[in-house]
């Protein structure tokens, strides 16, 4: 193994993107090995280094001592400890051969044990939180229900057609309504989710769920408050109840169980427009594919863009949502996106403080309880999901003592 003093700037950018503090290599990219291990908390007080992270540099500086101790090791094992060449070997170079023996009497040498105290195995960066992915799930489940519910009630508030005609749209004003077009999204739709559902049972470290949940719980919201007519004379809504609780019930459970798509023969209201939730799915599958899937995997990001770019155009084509309906929940899914990543990408904004504005946001509460045992950014890791535990850890190498003579 090369020694660390004289690692390349490259070489150290690879250390700190192996062990997952990639939020260092930006300043500490012009530094070499030898300027890596000498850095001390001195250094961590000043700019750049005290804005990457809240916890003054100590996971660095923790994980520099192990590297520094690993490679004191390798390079005493060969024959030397602490520097002094080992009895048996300098009475080789004297001429005595192998007849000299180290029984604790040649020459005053004898045979002891170092102890080196090694650290505390530390706390994974990214702990098995497997209560708080169920819950995230219950907390996206609900949302999705509470969303189902909020659209059999602004299906009774939608005004009739014929009071209240579909409003100018430029869109449709110049491409004419393809009938079939929104079969092609929701097919779009259903493709990308089933590779995003492969790629979240293989990661090893999931996110998802609770983003989710936020994503349609702000859909509610502007959904009962902002009520549109319906977007083309072509719609054929179901006839409204009047209050029927019973009947309401009924068709809420046929739209969960047909997943509001409308080729199931569930989706037939009319009022859930802004903003579209079917751009929600096409557009947040596709950032969870990209994200958490391999760089170089570049043509299968780029196939995965093109089926969610199809599948909005058809959206419009179709005619089954205004053309602000699918800009609105782009803009809505990105930022979210973005915005939740950064957060749990940067230690300092997992912190409440008067200069981070984000934690004014109401669900900061909740992303901090999800994502407070995270350090780092998540890894791009793969498992299969049934793997047992025990193999990993049966081969983990540990390291109690050295044994040396003096």
């Amino acid at each position: 193994m090369k020694e660390v003093v004289l690692w390349s700037p490259e070489e150290v950018t690879g250390w700190l993107t192996d062990n997952a503090v990639p939020e260092y290599c930006e300043p500490l990219k012009n530094f070499t090995g030898r300027d890596l291990i000498n850095l001390t908390e001195e250094d961590f007080r000043k700019s750049p280094l005290s804005r990457v992270s809240s916890d003054s540099g100590q996971r660095l500086l923790n994980m520099i001592e192990g590297l520094k101790m690993a490679h004191h090791m390798e390079a005493h094992k060969n024959g030397h400890a602490n520097g002094h060449v080992r009895a048996g070997d300098a009475a080789r170079q004297n001429g005595f051969g192998a007849a000299l023996k180290l029984n604790g009497v040649p020459n005053g040498f004898k045979k002891e044990m170092i102890k080196i105290p090694m650290p505390e195995p530390e706390r994974s960066q990214y702990p098995m939180e497997w209560g708080k992915t169920f819950l995230a799930f219950i907390y996206a489940l609900f949302c999705f229900v509470f969303t189902t519910v909020t659209i059999s009630v602004v299906h009774e508030r939608v005004p009739p057609k014929e009071v209240q005609p579909p409003l100018p749209d430029a869109f449709f004003d110049r491409f004419d309504r393809v009938q079939w077009a929104f079969s092609i999204c929701e097919i779009n739709g259903m493709i990308l989710v089933g590779l995003w559902f492969v790629q979240w049972l293989l990661l090893k470290y999931k996110r998802f769920f609770c983003i989710v949940g936020t994503l349609y719980l702000y859909r509610c919201i502007t959904m009962y408050v902002t009520t549109l007519p319906v977007p083309g004379m072509h719609f054929k809504c179901s006839p409204k109840l009047f209050g029927d609780w019973e009947s309401h019930l009924r068709r809420i459970m046929k739209l969960i169980a047909g997943g509001g798509l409308s080729i199931t023969g569930s989706h037939n209201m009319c009022g859930d427009y802004l903003y579209s939730g079917h751009t929600v799915i096409l557009t947040l599958t596709y950032l969870f594919i990209k994200e958490y899937s391999p760089r170089r995997l570049w043509w299968y990001h780029w196939l995965c863009w093109a089926l969610s770019m199809v599948g909005m155009f058809c959206i419009l084509l179709a005619h089954d949502h205004y053309t602000v309906d699918v800009v609105v929940a782009y803009y809505i899914t990105t930022r979210l996106f973005w915005w939740y990543h950064t957060m749990a990408n940067q230690q300092v904004l997992k912190e409440a403080s008067q200069t981070n504005l984000l934690a004014r946001v109401w669900w900061y509460k909740p992303f901090q309880y999800f994502e407070k045992n995270v350090q780092g950014i998540v890894p791009r890791s793969y498992h299969w999901p049934l793997r047992c535990a025990a193999l990993a850890r049966g081969r983990q190498v540990k390291y109690s003592r050295l044994a040396s003579d003096t």
